[in-house]
């Protein structure tokens, strides 16, 4: 690709390498409509290309074209006029009150509008709902605006080309910056090899379901209400994990909701047709609160014995003394891993300050120094090591150049279809070549998109003591716990981590200031680490009075 700063066409390219790309791989998806956008886009005008590309990037579909000003496109009126019989767009189009609200500034209303005094001095959502009650009618740009040289357009294959987008990244979330930030080198990506199965959509109507989804989606996120959502959220898709995953997310979501108005029974009815993590969790929940205690507890009885997660398994022990109290049942003892416990107070330090600096701080020695790690060092010493298994080009995990991820990355068959090499990287635990994987990658693939590696975070200071003082037996465990939910095991790490690179140890340690407490991810990594003889506390930190 060309960067944008040598090309003022940048844009144009990238769209034109969407379409190139989309109709190598996936003609067979596409609708009329579509294969015939791919057609004629190209034999237009360079400007008017130009045109309608800046105006699929921007947000909204009406646009002045006063404020299309490209020096690349040149006037923009003479642009559109070879786009206006292709249909994509509208010339002087019919706008609403409110359209031409979010077009003009509050000075070109009050010209248009004759407005003065308090009405003039009035904010525009107040001059808006003043002038709904006369103007109710849409009008022609022209007519709304008479005596303005400006015209004008609105963009009508935006939704087109938002499905071609959706075709290309396989998701909506990406967007055409994707390839600006790329060849700005903002973002690296990994360069994974694509073949026929890989592709985001193998059928149309998996297209359609995305789509479809997609706008349930919007629709409860704008508040609608949840029994007309729910009555259009299409049914269960068996043959496409991905889709069935965004599909369970956005039920979940509607529980959720559902649980939050107090609709028990609603809520429970969409939980328990749910197979996201945690929708079992939240039925037995809701089925507590609805006093539907028998049934909560043969369904927490069920979890106990199969639970899905350790995170689940954390929720149903919070629940059963409750059920148990309810039911008459017998209690049984809590068994709890034990955790040290280090308790620190120190004078409030003057200027900015953060918690975990201020104890990393104290605690730090010339033979002993201290990082400031969460989530990250554990994780990249797993990215960096398992690199390879990551971003194996399996059918499903990777559709485009611009994957920050796997897209199978959270599927329950993420590890399972990448196992042999996730044990193969493992096995290198059990020598010295672990440690030149990790460092060779931590050089090669520097700065690249990963899951799991955060590189402002990572120095190769910090990875060699890492490797020096951490025993490969202890990473085995993490790496193992983060594969075993990759989604909730990412989080919770212990916030500091120390060194003591002359004996060739280290511990870990979680902060926590006044009033602060441990969140479950937390707690269940720390019990996790101390279960297995791996060096965890957790630091409470008062602030001692001024005896001044």
């Amino acid at each position: 690709m060309i960067r944008q700063l040598d090309n003022p066409l940048y844009y144009l390219d990238n769209f034109h390498q969407v379409l190139d790309w989309i109709a190598a791989r996936y003609p067979d998806l596409l609708t009329d409509d579509e294969h015939a956008f791919l057609a004629a886009f190209p034999t237009l005008p360079q400007p008017a290309r130009a045109l309608f590309v800046r105006m699929v990037m921007r947000k909204g579909t009406v646009f002045r074209a006063s404020k299309l000003n490209y020096a690349e496109i040149g006037c923009p009126v003479e642009a559109a006029r070879h786009l206006a019989p292709t249909g994509w767009i509208e010339h002087d189009p019919q706008l609403t009150l409110d359209e031409l609200f979010a077009l003009l500034t509050k000075a070109e209303l009050c010209a248009v509008f004759g407005l003065s005094g308090h009405e003039q001095a009035a904010r525009k959502p107040e001059q808006l709902a003043a002038l709904r009650t006369v103007f109710a009618d849409p009008r022609a740009f022209s007519a709304w605006c008479k005596d303005s040289p400006d015209t004008a357009f609105r963009i009508l294959a935006k939704p087109l080309c938002d499905r071609l987008r959706l075709i290309f990244f396989g998701n909506l979330r990406q967007d055409w910056t994707e390839f600006v930030l790329s060849e700005l080198g903002v973002y690296k990506f990994e360069q994974v090899e694509f073949s026929e199965s890989s592709r985001a959509f193998r059928s149309r109507r998996d297209v359609d379901l995305y789509m479809a989804l997609h706008t349930c989606k919007e629709r409860f996120r704008e508040g609608e209400p949840l029994d007309d959502v729910l009555r259009d959220v299409p049914p269960e898709v068996r043959d496409n994990d991905w889709l069935r995953g965004r599909r369970e997310k956005l039920m979940y979501q509607i529980g959720q909701h559902y649980e939050k108005l107090k609709d028990w029974k609603n809520a429970h009815a969409v939980y328990a047709d749910c197979r996201y993590p945690g929708a079992r969790a939240r039925a037995i929940r809701v089925l507590e609160k609805d006093e539907q205690y028998k049934q909560a507890w043969d369904l927490l009885s069920h979890a106990q014995q199969q639970p899905e997660s350790d995170a689940e398994r954390q929720h149903v022990l919070r629940i059963a003394p409750r059920l148990r109290r309810k039911l008459g049942h017998m209690r049984e003892p809590a068994a709890k891993v034990p955790v040290v416990r280090i308790d620190l107070s120190l004078p409030m330090p003057q200027g900015d300050w953060w918690v975990e600096g201020v104890v990393r701080e104290h605690l730090h020695r010339d033979e002993a120094p201290v990082f400031y790690v969460e989530n990250t060092l554990i994780n990249g010493l797993f990215g960096l090591l398992c690199w390879q298994p990551v971003f194996m080009a399996l059918p499903g995990a990777f559709f485009h150049p611009f994957h920050h991820e796997p897209a199978d990355l959270y599927s329950p068959d993420f590890y399972p279809r990448r196992e042999r090499e996730f044990r193969a990287c493992f096995a290198q635990l059990e020598s010295d070549e672990y440690r030149a994987t990790i460092l060779r990658n931590f050089e090669d693939k520097h700065g690249i998109q990963s899951p799991f590696v955060v590189w402002p975070y990572l120095s190769e200071e910090l990875l060699q003591m890492a490797l020096d003082c951490i025993p490969p037996a202890h990473l085995k465990r993490a790496f193992e716990r983060i594969l075993a939910d990759i989604k909730a095991n990412r989080s919770g790490f212990p916030d500091l981590i120390q060194f003591w690179p002359a004996e060739r140890r280290y511990h870990m340690i979680e902060v926590k200031g006044p009033g602060d407490r441990l969140q479950d991810n937390q707690l269940r990594w720390i019990e996790y680490c101390a279960a297995h003889q791996m060096p965890v506390s957790v630091c409470y930190l008062t602030w001692a009075e001024s005896t001044s």
